[in-house]
């Protein structure tokens, strides 16, 4: 992504905070995976949204209206020995020329000089829990500022959470952002079509799940979540990921997966037979379920509020369950008693961006938030009906079904991101029926 990018979220930022405020922000540690191995790093997203920057041990510092510098850099120093063993470094030169800081030092110096960059400010913005042992050392600069009140050094009055106004920007997606969710987008309907057409019988959710892998990684893209693969009674659990049994001829096999292209997610659900042709139970239920989706995506325009499309999916199931003699009842009161959540028990989406659900409030006080352009979200309906249901007849057991798509807001309507992954019926039918089974 251009550096102008970033350089325009730190100035919207600083103009939010004000003058006589400084913002702190830590980059992502290094986890461990297991002895000598560290899991392979993704930087914090607000940091990489305010950034850029890619490596670990970084702090950044915004300080608006400092004459030296409103931008401040603190990462590690150039060193031929460490990059022979863990590779490139931009140290501080490379901060400054290739990330766009206005000044730079060594993150071993940030003990020494970034309280001083604190005095006098009156506000901090920093969100407190991400990273707990970076928090102590926060504390231990503004105590040390503190300490020296007697001597005319003036502490931070306020503390503010930095996520307040950095996350409220991270929901509204600018053109580059949205260009980057495409390509994520793109890949992941690749894989998703891909999975369709090598579906088959005795094969492993693992099989599949490597298929996705495979396209993720050949499109310079990885995982944006651990994908659920789930064949038959396994898509009744929403967060299944072992991802280990084999695939049973008359089954369904639910997906959910997506690719992160330049820290932008995709989020992707599709379920689809495993020998290629619904039952007729699963077709009716899965009818349902995407009459509810595509309920839902009409719901999804600006000026509408964040509840709106959940409830046209929450009455379209209800509706659909009624009709199948799943539920018994009329149909207000099922919805008012909420009695579809024995099939359906989670919301029908969340936001999308840099994290796969994404920072922003869903309301703000005690309303739901109305959606503006810019905005991207999933629309993701389900029905999970696990073997063994109670007063279910047994054609319904073991059918677990989820659609989810990405949708843009857009001025005119809803822009599905991910429309080219089939999901018509006659669609996924006739694109498995083209795989070599």
């Amino acid at each position: 992504m251009n550096s102008n990018e970033f350089a325009k979220r730190r100035k919207q930022l600083m103009r939010m905070m004000g003058p006589d405020a400084v913002a702190i922000i830590a980059a992502a540690p290094v986890r461990i995976r297991n002895r000598d191995v560290e899991f392979s790093y993704r930087q914090d997203s607000d940091f990489a949204y305010l950034t850029g920057f890619p490596e670990p041990e970084a702090v950044a510092v915004l300080i608006p209206g400092r004459k030296q510098a409103e931008y401040i850099l603190f990462c590690r120093e150039r060193d031929p020995v460490m990059e022979t063993w863990n590779g490139y470094r931009a140290g501080q030169e490379g901060a400054c020329e290739i990330y766009g800081a206005d000044d730079s030092f060594p993150i071993t110096d940030i003990d020494d000089i970034l309280p001083g960059l604190l005095e006098g400010r009156a506000r901090v913005y920093y969100t407190v829990g991400e990273h707990p042992e970076f928090d102590q050392r926060v504390f231990g600069w503004i105590n040390r500022i503190r300490e020296g009140a007697r001597r005319g050094v003036r502490p931070p009055d306020e503390y503010v959470s930095l996520e307040h106004l950095l996350h409220d920007m991270r929901l509204f997606k600018s053109k580059a952002e949205i260009k980057n969710m495409r390509e994520a987008a793109r890949i992941s309907v690749e894989a998703h079509r891909r999975a369709m057409q090598i579906c088959r019988p005795g094969l492993t959710e693992y099989q599949i799940e490597a298929e996705y892998l495979y396209h993720f990684r050949k499109n310079r893209s990885e995982p944006a979540y651990p994908p659920i693969v789930g064949g038959g009674n396994n898509a009744c659990v929403l967060h299944y990921t072992e991802n280990a049994d084999e695939l049973i001829d008359g089954d369904l096999l639910l997906v959910d997966a997506g690719a992160e292209f330049d820290y932008y997610a995709a989020d992707i659900t599709r379920t689809f037979p495993v020998n290629g042709r619904f039952s007729p139970a699963q077709r009716a239920l899965y009818e349902v379920v995407l009459a509810a989706q595509e309920a839902a995506i009409s719901k999804t325009r600006a000026g509408t509020h964040w509840n709106i499309p959940h409830m046209a999916a929450v009455e379209t199931l209800t509706a659909g369950l009624v009709e199948l003699g799943l539920l018994k009842g009329k149909l207000r009161p099922l919805i008012k008693n909420e009695s579809y959540r024995r099939f359906y028990m989670h919301r029908t989406g969340h936001w999308l961006g840099m994290d796969v659900h994404d920072v922003g409030d869903y309301k703000v006080g005690d309303q739901w938030r109305v959606l503006e352009p810019g905005m991207v979200l999933t629309v993701e309906p389900g029905l999970y009906i696990p073997v063994d249901s109670k007063g279910v007849a047994k054609k319904w057991w073991g059918i677990g079904i989820r659609i989810e798509d990405d949708v843009l807001v857009t001025r005119a309507g809803a822009d599905v991101l991910t429309s080219g992954a089939p999901k018509q019926v006659d669609e996924i039918e006739a694109l498995m029926g083209a795989g070599s089974h």
